[in-house]
């Protein structure tokens, strides 16, 4: 994540952009994205996303390079994203660039924002609780997943995953085709 900005900075350049335009096309603050770009602040994922989108990208282009046919990742090295406040952490259980599916650990720290958007995009998603409970919010209708529990559904049903109480809950996700 240190790298964020940067990455961010150079393809708003490489497409010819200022600070403002970008602002303008993802509905964000100038000094948003001036912070972000500077490494000032890290961005939320849905302000990832939003960049992302404005700049005709993904997020993967912004976390990771690595293109190859086989990858390692070892416990402490993997790639890892956070949500505004730590609620959510994200780590990458595999490349997240150039992939046809992505895994995805995901761990809530007692931590629910009522405020949190549901978000809908294409593919298809599978997650298992490894540990504690979580609630899957699917277009409003809420399921509660208890350890050993697991859910399928399709992305683009407006979705958001929350704290079910104020335990750490440890689920593995996948999704395809990657969303980041």
């Amino acid at each position: 994540m240190n790298d964020l900005g940067n990455k961010i900075r150079q393809k708003r350049i490489d497409l010819g952009l200022n600070i403002s335009d970008l602002a303008d096309k993802s509905g964000l603050s100038p000094s948003l994205i001036s912070q972000v770009e500077r490494n000032k602040v890290t961005p939320s994922i849905n302000n990832v996303v939003k960049i992302a989108t404005a700049l005709n990208s993904t997020m993967a282009e912004f976390f990771e390079e690595e293109d190859a046919k086989f990858s390692l990742k070892r416990k402490g090295t993997r790639n890892v994203a956070f949500t505004e406040n730590n609620e959510k952490k994200y780590e990458f259980l595999a490349p997240i660039h150039g992939r046809k599916i992505e895994s995805i650990l995901i761990t809530l720290n007692q931590f629910y924002n009522p405020d949190d958007e549901l978000i809908s995009h294409l593919g298809e998603e599978s997650g298992y609780v490894l540990k504690g409970s979580m609630i899957v919010n699917l277009n409003g209708e809420k399921h509660t997943l208890h350890e050993g529990d697991s859910i399928y559904f399709s992305s683009d049903v407006p979705h958001m995953y929350e704290s079910y109480d104020d335990k750490e809950c440890i689920s593995i996700w996948s999704m395809t085709p990657p969303s980041w």
